[in-house]
């Protein structure tokens, strides 16, 4: 077993710990920043993340809204610290969101569905 603490150890190139993905920042190809992950969404069963939600708009957490990314979506670029979507502003302002109030469904395939379809990538 290692010495460094928590903080100091990588996990690898190709893996990171959930704790370090929350907060992490997201921008378009453009280099705008969209948001930021809030949380992401991890299948019961299978254990593959789903979903990386990101808050996005708003101010100190007043009208922020949450928008489910299909992990696929999202690439890391180390040069800006964060994940980077193909997708611009306008195109994210009509994608798949929920308030803070609200609770989606993550049990409905049609929800999960309609997430995927939105961002071109396959669902299952």
């Amino acid at each position: 077993m290692g010495t460094g603490t928590m903080s100091e150890i990588e996990v690898g190139a190709d893996a990171i710990e959930a704790s370090r993905v929350n907060g992490s920042r997201v921008y378009n190809t453009d280099g705008d920043n969209l948001g930021h992950i809030y949380d992401i969404v991890i299948g019961k069963r299978d254990g593959r993340v789903k979903y990386a939600i990101m808050s996005f708009g708003g101010f100190l957490g007043i009208g922020e809204e949450y928008h489910p990314l299909p992990w696929e979506v999202l690439k890391y670029d180390e040069r800006q610290g964060g994940y980077v979507v193909g997708i611009t502003i306008d195109q994210l302002k009509e994608a798949p969101h929920f308030g803070a109030a609200d609770r989606p469904n993550w049990v409905d395939p049609d929800y999960g569905r309609r997430i995927n379809d939105y961002y071109g990538v396959a669902y299952y």
